[in-house]
């Protein structure tokens, strides 16, 4: 068994891999093991590895099963302690793991620990995709420090300070081995996006912490292995509404099954209004495959193990927060 494993799951990401796994290589030690778990990828990608990275192992897998169940079977073949899953897309820094290895050692019941995502293209800003650590409101909007909604703040050191969240990005996160597989991993059917928040909820829900260590920073390209689109769209109410149908709680259930088909009902309408057709049908779609998931979801729900309430859980809307009181994450939760 190994101590860390970086594990970067790919399909057809040859020109991620050629722009960034450079810094995964030069800047993760010597001990740690760094492997490429590809999805069934054509264009090249393992090849290139293969020829450029020796030191990086390559697990094939045969098809694309998604980020979700890709990332699932990968994990069963590393024999590992702790994980890191890394995104294609990121470029680490100069002593990006020892951060995150020191706040998973120094506690038992800390499952799951992000670094601070910045931004690769604005790189004094945060990146959408973790900020700073992530949080949820009560209608399950997540939201990070460092980014609410669609803006996201300039780094100015605000919130260096490590402590517990929400949720840990997939685009970096670092997790223990034996408490991702006890609670059966990523939700397969997910496929890709939300599937960490979800995890993080279960891993809450069993009385593990989930930590940001912005002393371990990170930059994202964001987007970069699926870029914005109505699938991405999509995949993201669909898993949204499936998450909080699992994880939940009763009172936080009634409410979202209250207000949520009206905020996206809403959302829908403002996509048809602006001739956004495909937009608005995703939104649309994603509703009716949740409704069809009712009994998968259901008996999901009965198997999440239930020891203690979450943390960073923000108990108004996050969208009346933006509008009405400010658009900083400052003293949220």
């Amino acid at each position: 068994m190994s101590a860390l494993s970086i594990v970067i799951l790919n399909w057809n990401g040859i020109e991620h891999l050629r722009r960034f796994l450079g810094s995964v290589v030069e800047h993760t030690p010597a001990e740690a093991d760094i492997v490429v778990a590809d999805n069934g990828s054509t264009d090249g990608s393992v090849e290139w590895v293969e020829r450029h990275h020796p030191r990086v192992k390559v697990l094939r897998l045969d098809r694309n099963y998604g980020f979700a169940e890709g990332y699932n079977r990968a994990l069963r073949q590393i024999d590992s302690r702790y994980y890191i899953l890394l995104n294609s897309d990121v470029e680490v820094t100069a002593g990006w793991t020892q951060p995150l290895v020191e706040m998973l050692d120094s506690s038992d019941d800390i499952a799951a620990v992000a670094p601070k995502l910045l931004s690769w293209q604005q790189r004094d800003k945060f990146e959408y995709a973790g900020a700073s650590g992530g949080f949820i409101d009560a209608l399950g909007y997540p939201f990070c420090r460092g980014r609410i909604l669609s803006l996201t703040e300039t780094d100015c050191g605000q919130y260096d300070s490590p402590r517990e969240v929400f949720w840990a990005t997939g685009a970096a996160m670092a997790c223990r081995a034996d408490v991702f597989h006890s609670l059966g991993g990523f939700d397969a059917d997910f496929f890709a996006h939300m599937e960490e928040i979800d995890l993080c909820w279960r891993m809450q829900l069993a009385g593990y912490r989930i930590m940001v260590e912005p002393r371990s920073a990170v930059y994202h390209l964001g987007g970069g292995t699926l870029p914005a689109s109505p699938r991405k769209l999509y995949l993201n109410h669909r898993n949204n509404l499936a998450m909080i149908y699992k994880c939940a709680s009763i009172p936080q259930r009634i409410i979202c099954a209250v207000v949520r088909p009206l905020c996206d009902g809403a959302e829908a309408a403002i996509y048809l209004l602006s001739g956004r057709v495909r937009e608005a049908w995703a939104v649309m779609r994603a509703w009716g495959r949740f409704l069809a998931w009712h009994r998968r979801l259901a008996a999901k729900r009965r198997a999440v193990v239930r020891r203690k309430k979450p943390c960073g859980i923000y108990r108004g809307s996050i969208v009346l927060r933006y509008i009405f009181a400010g658009k900083r994450f400052d003293n949220i939760v």
